[in-house]
Order: C-alpha cells, then structure tokens, then sequence
C-alpha cells in the first residue's frame, strides 16, 4: 500500500514533516515496512485542507496531532 504526504510549502507549514516523521515511526513500531511504502510529493492540489495525505486515490486531511488516529483508523484496517 502507498501513503503519499504532500510535502509542499502549504503542507510543510502546517506540519507535514511532522506528519511523515510520526507515520515512519508507526510503521517501524507495527513492522509494516515492507507493506507500506511511505512518499512524499510537492502538491496533492488541496492545500485549505492541511496536510493532504493520500491512500492510493483517497485523500485525507491529517495534522501531526491527529497523524496516531489516521493511521489506527484510515492506513491499519486496509492492511
């Protein structure tokens, strides 16, 4: 499965690095490495919507203090 994080500067702003840095530790800790491949990308073309995250074609809006809900409830059950 592909989790892409909008890394551009709207995104950056409002804490995708945090996002990115949070959802490389979840997938450590869950040993998921080998069946998630974490991206990033310079613009998912939402920036209103705070950091854009993306599951194959589905967005998400996830900010670095929502990013344990995201993965628990949208990246986890998909697996």
């Amino acid at each position: 499965m592909k989790v892409t994080v909008c890394i551009g500067s709207s995104c950056h702003i409002k804490g995708s690095r945090r996002v990115v840095e949070r959802l490389q530790e979840l997938i450590d800790e869950h040993k998921l490495g080998e069946k998630i491949e974490l991206a990033g990308t310079f613009c998912l073309g939402m920036c209103q919507t705070g950091v854009n995250v993306a599951i194959e074609e589905e967005h998400f809006s996830v900010t670095p203090e929502t990013v344990d809900e995201f993965f628990n409830e949208s990246v986890m059950p998909r697996l």
